[in-house]
């Protein structure tokens, strides 16, 4: 599967690839998980040459240098620019001291996204995520305001980040009831390793015909085949932020790594081929410090998993769901309670009523 094998993001027009780039490590910062101009560019362009089309960032990554290297390399390559679905976010406040300076209240929206349009050398962006639930604003107001935008011409689509099920649910309410722009994307942490999105967020989304766009894919890179028992990963910029994994992490992390040799492919191309194959429309963010990081990630496009490679992945990862809660134990007796057949069984609880059982 080629990287111009587009797909709708969500309920929308907007066509991009199956798989997006991250931009969250273009530019050089304090902590060191950046690459530098050179390297960026070559990452974007080898993405592009491979017919990628959605590029994702934020107005605070890198202290904004990530923004800025995107709009110098498409001020550098003219027409370029409006081949491509550019998305970032607001919310991080990038005047310290100012409490107006970030957030999701009318003006520091339009603030921001005055910044991020200015450093990206562009008059609109393709979508505009919320990066963080504001919850100090009034979602209405945040509503209002990203519709006014999208009047404007200065946006085109919008999605929500890191934000509650009952929260996107009330925005996309009160956007389709008031005739506002609805939402067509959520970003989420969504990985073998990260789960629990599949308690409320993404039958939310399914239902709402909303993409997911999971970032860290990978979990901090856990997944990327470095992460071994016993051995020391020294060249993980994340390692000094997350430390590493988790014996249960482990159990996961082996079971990858045994699907991908059966395969004769990557830990992080099963990774990835897993999400991809997750059920709606789900669009991971691959990101990388260096090239072979991209070419390594992409090759997720070519792996094809099995069905039971598929529910072997699914089993070793299964995610504790506090809520909703199954009724009296498992999830199958929650169903066969409710009457429903499970697996061709008949409920036990409720058996179906026989014809001349039925009373007139």
């Amino acid at each position: 599967m080629p990287l111009d094998r587009y797909v709708t993001l969500g309920r929308s027009g907007l066509r991009v690839s199956p798989f997006a780039l991250g931009a969250m490590t273009f530019g050089e910062d304090p902590g060191g998980a950046g690459c530098g101009v050179e390297e960026s560019e070559k990452i974007l362009a080898s993405y592009l040459d491979r017919g990628g089309n959605f590029v994702d960032t934020a107005n605070f990554y890198t202290n904004g240098h990530s923004e800025k290297i995107l709009g110098d390399f498409f001020a550098a390559h003219p027409g370029r620019r409006e081949h491509v679905v550019l998305a970032s976010k607001f919310f991080g406040n990038m005047h310290p001291g100012d409490p107006n300076g970030g957030g999701a209240g009318r003006g520091a929206i339009i603030a921001q996204l005055h910044e991020t349009l200015r450093r990206m050398r562009t008059d609109y962006l393709d979508l505009y995520w919320l990066h963080n639930w504001d919850r100090n604003t009034p979602v209405e107001e945040t509503m209002r305001t990203l519709d006014d935008l999208v009047r404007a011409g200065k946006v085109r689509y919008l999605g929500f980040s890191n934000t509650p099920a009952w929260v996107v649910a009330r925005a996309q309410t009160m956007a389709q009831l008031k005739g506002w722009t609805p939402l067509v994307a959520l970003q989420v942490e969504y990985s073998l390793l990260a789960r629990t999105v599949e308690g409320e967020i993404a039958p939310l989304a399914r239902d709402q015909g909303m993409a997911l766009v999971p970032w860290s894919p990978l979990k901090n890179g856990f997944l990327s085949g470095k992460y071994r028992r016993g051995a020391q990963v020294t060249d993980s910029a994340r390692t000094a932020y997350v430390g590493g994994p988790t014996d249960d992490e482990y159990k996961v992390i082996d079971t990858v790594a045994a699907v991908a040799d059966d395969l004769g492919t990557t830990s992080a191309a099963v990774a990835l081929a897993w999400l991809h194959a997750r059920e709606g429309t789900v669009v991971p963010i691959v990101g990388a410090r260096r090239v072979e990081h991209l070419e390594a990630n992409l090759a997720a496009l070519d792996t094809t998993l099995t069905p039971a490679h598929l529910a072997r992945l699914d089993g070793v990862s299964t995610p504790d769901l506090d809520y909703p809660a199954p009724l009296n134990g498992p999830l199958r007796a929650m169903l066969q309670f409710a009457g429903t057949t499970v697996d061709g069984e008949p409920s036990t609880v409720y058996p179906p009523l026989l014809q001349s059982d039925v009373r007139y």
